[in-house]
């Protein structure tokens, strides 16, 4: 339904809808972000085979004015043309997704102090570039520190220090930079970006999610435990709710979202309705059974209530995924399996 009642017959109901749905998102919870800069530019730093000649890497440094920069790594089939791509955002820096000797090290002076530069593959446990690049798939990545350093301190030294006008917290902010290694991606002809489906785990699902639901350029979205302010369901109260979330972390939202810490009833939205922002595209929630603190139950009914909005697009059967595997909060390689299965069929 409309904010006034009225009810969502169509498609062209639907889009009026969603408009409505994005300023309440943007005014309620995550904040405007700006859009994409003037000057941004592209300079690809490095180029070479890599994982035994299965793929191509590139390095790409992308300009976004005011002396700030992304970097994105890039790994695609080798041989593939015009191939499509798995984009998310990093914890840690680039080196940490494998172990790639090629990948450059990260500024230390841009990153925070316990983000050490000798952890090269640290994280390459949530990041199974061979078994993506063997589906066919490409993986881009950057690091949250380019866009947003994730603390209270900090998080104004990058790009939202740029943008003293806008009420955007990091998640928009991270959502930004998704949508700017977009740009990049749908300039490299080795890439097919209108099949780049994002993804992201715990606060870059958060992240994720928002990306999809602001920028409809992203063909496909994938949410891996992205809990409170993702995919679950607020009016649950369960896990992480509002309070905590906003007590902990308010420098990820605009400050209007706290108000609704412990007033959730009084919330003139919820999840589902940023996930329905996603529809008609395809769109896949994971949860862990021991996750509880992401609410796994949550973000199988805020999935599941999506369900009418890809009926008004005329699906029968929605294309959504879901899977809940026992374990905690993580991203396995289990959950890519799933993942790249899913894209084969969907993207």
């Amino acid at each position: 339904m409309f904010q006034n009642g009225k009810k969502v017959n169509s498609v062209r109901d639907w889009e009026k809808r969603r408009k409505e749905l994005l300023n309440l998102f943007e005014t309620q919870m995550y904040g405007s972000a700006p859009g994409r800069p003037a000057d941004e530019s592209f300079q690809v730093l490095e180029t070479g085979p890599a994982l035994d000649g299965l793929a191509m890497r590139k390095q790409v440094r992308i300009y976004l004015g005011d002396g700030e920069y992304q970097d994105l790594l890039l790994y695609l089939p080798a041989g593939a043309l015009a191939a499509p791509v798995f984009l998310g955002v990093n914890f840690f820096g680039n080196h940490t997704i494998c172990t790639d000797d090629a990948v450059f090290l990260p500024d230390s002076l841009r990153y925070r102090r316990d983000y050490t530069l000798d952890a090269r593959g640290s994280q390459a446990h949530r990041w199974p570039v061979e078994t993506i690049v063997k589906a066919g798939f490409g993986v881009a990545t950057f690091c949250c520190e380019d866009i947003a350093p994730d603390s209270e301190e900090d998080c104004l030294k990058r790009v939202r220090g740029q943008y003293p006008g806008y009420s955007w917290g990091n998640i928009a902010a991270w959502a930004w930079g998704l949508s700017r290694a977009l740009d990049y991606l749908e300039a490299d002809p080795d890439v097919d970006a209108a099949r780049v489906a994002v993804f992201g785990h715990s606060r870059m699902g958060k992240a994720a999610v928002w990306a999809a639901a602001s920028d409809q350029r992203f063909a496909m979205l994938v949410s891996n435990a992205s809990g409170c302010g993702g995919a679950a369901i607020s009016r649950r109260r369960y896990g992480e709710t509002i309070r905590r979330i906003t007590t902990h972390y308010p420098y990820w939202f605009t400050s209007a979202f706290s108000r609704y810490g412990d007033n959730e009833d009084l919330m003139p939205f919820d999840q589902h309705e940023v996930l329905a922002l996603v529809a008609p595209r395809p769109l896949y929630v994971e949860s862990g059974t021991e996750d509880r603190w992401s609410d796994p139950r949550g973000e199988f009914l805020s999935l599941e209530a999506t369900a009418p909005v890809y009926a008004l697009y005329g699906f029968d059967t929605p294309p959504t995924g879901y899977h809940i595997r026992p374990g905690k909060h993580e991203i396995l390689e289990y959950d890519w399996v799933r993942y790249l299965s899913f894209a084969r069929e969907r993207l």
